[in-house]
């Protein structure tokens, strides 16, 4: 469920993909019902029995999502390995969000699966 708090956020935030962040909420929010959000590490961040990928809004040339556990995922094309267990999924335009859309609701689909598991 969409929350004020993440809807004024995102409408004060100064960023350049500001679009193609919005989209990428609306395609991981429509993955599963129980999937929530608010404002955690500086940007939209979203939850399903725990956190799952965070907004980096200080990069500017992508829009960005910083997964926070990518350990049993795998994110193909979309997702790049970042130290401490981490990845990162970045959108440099709306065709890449596009291209891109199906395999970021993939990624989620096994974070549930796996918090389902534990």
């Amino acid at each position: 469920m969409s929350t004020k708090k993440v809807d004024d956020f995102l409408t004060k935030l100064e960023h350049p993909l500001k679009k193609e962040m919005a989209v990428l909420r609306d395609t991981i929010m429509k993955v599963h019902p129980e999937i929530t959000e608010d404002v955690k590490w500086g940007g939209p961040s979203f939850y399903y029995k725990g956190d799952i990928a965070t907004f980096s809004p200080r990069v500017k040339d992508a829009a960005v999502l910083v997964f926070h556990q990518a350990e049993g995922l795998s994110g193909g094309e979309v997702l790049e390995p970042a130290p401490k267990g981490k990845a990162y999924a970045k959108f440099k335009n709306i065709a890449e969000v596009e291209a891109k859309g199906k395999d970021l609701q993939a990624i989620i689909k096994q974070w549930i699966k796996l918090m389902d598991k534990s």
